[in-house]
């Protein structure tokens, strides 16, 4: 058994022990499928399921599944014959196709996973829930906020099983955090911030320069939304999360900065959601820059939680032991009586905060990767996809979670094209929680 599986088990039996008491569960519903009780319900079964794209992503959640008990690839499909041969390689057993139209034809399947660019999210995701499949659909949901709504809307209506791929959901980094934070460890939230820096043009080799848009998508406009619908979807989850609102209005700036070779979406890009009650949620990112990396801050009154880090940061800091007091005391009587120029300058070493760890083991992610991390939740979200499948039975929330991370994402985008302050459009809304 390797870590990866460990930590999955471990996760799961935790979520056995905290579920029975149903203190985890009511906040997390969608994590019901994921209780040791609901995995033995579907033990020995396994869902069928077709990957469409089996480009880095398609190939990551592949992996994913093959470590997956309750899960059986049975088709793959992908119009670039190398990444479908590669995925082939790994699913010899599985059908092959190149046009998705003849997988959501096929009756051995029950379940797609799509794992193409954004642009083909809405259009493949519609016709797989018109067709009777249930569905998972890469993360942001969709290309505009327009798809986004008709995905929805068509969840509802074929009542078929919808998951969008934000697998901090699942991650227990991320509940725990959340879990903290609703049980007002750190007091009232005053603000939440949001970064995600690299450094690399985020283009990939081209055998042929006829394939430029076709493998180098996330750059077009017409097939992507850039930073803010690639990594932004992901930080901006977490205003809905936390908050359990919505903002009433998103300003921002956009621009091409450093990678000036041919691209349309912006390298560097900086919004301000605005929500009803003062606070403010920042998302920033730059890909040339790398020294940050990634993470996202709740700031409390009382204290401050790292999600990426799982780190937690009361405001008071306990003081520090009596021989580095002493030690401070005879550095405050040096250095006081040192002139120089504005306030005299006091080494606090000795009471820097350095946080608190709030899950044991876990895994902190610099940003860097574009494909996918170890112990991000990954692992966990594809396996409750497939007990879903199996069950037939949606997890609950997820949908309304995924939905608002993505109009976010797309309403920061037009904020900055058009260069103006955008309200959240009320015919946007769906029903969740009190946003309407």
């Amino acid at each position: 058994m390797d870590s990866k599986d460990i930590g999955r088990r471990d996760f799961l039996k935790g979520l056995g022990a905290i579920g029975g008491s149903g203190l985890l569960l009511s906040t997390f519903p969608w994590l019901q499928s994921c209780t040791a009780k609901s995995q033995n319900e579907i033990k020995g079964e396994k869902a069928k399921i077709a990957i469409i794209g089996t480009g880095s992503r398609g190939k990551y959640h592949i992996n994913n599944l093959l470590n997956t008990p309750n899960a059986e690839i049975v088709a793959l499909c992908d119009i670039y014959k190398p990444h479908l041969d590669e995925a082939a390689a790994l699913c010899p057993k599985a059908k092959l196709y190149s046009n998705y139209h003849d997988v959501l034809a096929s009756p051995e399947v029950q379940g797609i996973l799509i794992a193409c660019p954004l642009y083909l999210h809405a259009p493949i995701a519609i016709d797989g829930l018109n067709a009777g499949k249930h569905v998972f659909s890469e993360k942001a949901m969709a290309r505009t906020i327009s798809e986004c709504k008709a995905m929805y809307d068509t969840w509802k209506r074929t009542g078929k099983v919808l998951y969008i791929g934000h697998q901090r959901l699942f991650d227990r980094k991320y509940i725990k955090a959340m879990e903290m934070i609703h049980s007002g460890d750190i007091g009232d939230i005053v603000g939440i911030r949001n970064y995600w820096f690299r450094n690399n043009d985020w283009r990939r080799p081209l055998p042929n320069p006829s394939l430029e848009r076709q493998i180098n998508w996330r750059l077009y406009k017409d097939y992507s939304g850039g930073l803010m619908t690639e990594l932004a979807c992901h930080q901006l989850q977490n205003g809905t999360w936390v908050l359990k609102a919505l903002p009433d209005y998103v300003m921002g700036s956009g621009d091409i900065v450093y990678w000036k070779d041919g691209r349309e979406v912006y390298d560097s890009v900086s919004v301000i959601y605005h929500y009803p009650n003062g606070v403010k949620m920042t998302f920033e990112s730059i890909i040339s820059n790398k020294f940050y990396g990634m993470e996202e801050q709740i700031l409390g009154h009382n204290g401050t939680i790292e999600l990426s880090s799982g780190k937690i940061y009361p405001e008071s800091v306990p003081p520090a032991p009596g021989i580095l007091q002493f030690v401070n005391q005879i550095e405050h009587e040096v250095f006081d009586n040192v002139a120089v120029a504005g306030t005299s300058w006091v080494p606090e070493s000795a009471s820097k905060n350095k946080g608190e760890l709030i899950v044991a083991n876990a895994v902190k992610h610099d940003g860097a990767s574009t494909v996918g991390a170890v112990d991000d939740g990954s692992d966990v979200m594809v396996a409750a996809f497939c007990h879903s499948v199996i069950t037939g039975t949606q997890a609950k929330n997820l949908v309304e979670e995924a939905y608002y991370s993505g109009v976010l994402a797309l309403l920061g985008l037009q904020a900055m094209d058009e260069k103006r302050v955008v309200e959240f459009p009320q015919e946007y809304k769906i029903p969740y929680l009190n946003f309407v």
